[in-house]
C-alpha cells in the first residue's frame, strides 16, 4: 500500500521500489541503514498499528508509531515525511476518524535520536482527535479510541 500512496505523491508511472541503499536525510545529517531484513522489519512494526484488544494501545499512540515507523526506515529514495503522514492518516481513519485539522501535524520535524519526538507527535494526535471529537455533534458520527 505504501508504494502506491509514494507513486500518486510522487507522481511515478510505476510504484516505487523499497530502497537498497543507505539514506540520508536532513542535508545528511541522518542516516538509515539497510539490512537484509529491513523491510520484514518495517512491516512487523506498522502490523502493530492495528487495535488490539489483548494490548490496548491508545490511537494516538498507534498512529504516531506508524508514522515514525514510515519516517525512521525511510523505505524510499524520496517523499518519505509524506508516506509517513499518509500513514498516520491512514490508521486513523482505518478506526472511522476524519480530523477536522491536521496543522500541528504537518508543521513538526522528528529527529532519529529524540526520543521526545514520539511524545510529542502523540500528543499532538491526540489534541486533534479531541478538537475533531468536540467539533461533531451527535449523530453525525463517531469517532473511538
Amino acid at each position: 500500500m505504501l508504494q502506491r500512496w509514494q507513486q500518486h505523491v510522487l507522481g511515478t508511472p510505476q510504484p516505487p521500489p523499497f530502497r537498497d541503499q543507505p539514506a540520508f536525510a536532513k542535508g545528511g545529517r541522518e542516516r538509515y541503514g539497510i539490512g537484509p531484513d529491513t523491510r520484514a522489519r518495517l512491516d512487523a512494526c506498522l502490523a502493530q498499528s492495528t487495535q488490539d484488544a489483548a494490548s490496548p494501545v491508545p490511537l494516538a499512540a498507534r498512529a504516531a508509531r506508524a508514522c515514525l515507523d514510515v519516517c525512521f526506515f525511510h523505505p524510499f529514495d524520496d517523499g518519505n515525511a509524506r508516506s509517513a503522514f499518509l500513514t498516520l492518516v491512514f490508521v486513523l481513519a482505518r478506526e472511522g476518524i476524519t480530523l477536522d485539522d491536521v496543522s500541528l501535524l504537518r508543521r513538526v520535524s522528528f529527529q532519529a535520536d529524540a526520543p521526545q519526538d514520539a511524545l510529542t507527535l502523540t500528543r499532538y494526535i491526540d489534541i486533534h482527535l479531541r478538537d475533531t471529537r468536540s467539533n461533531t455533534s451527535p449523530g453525525e458520527g463517531s469517532t473511538h479510541d
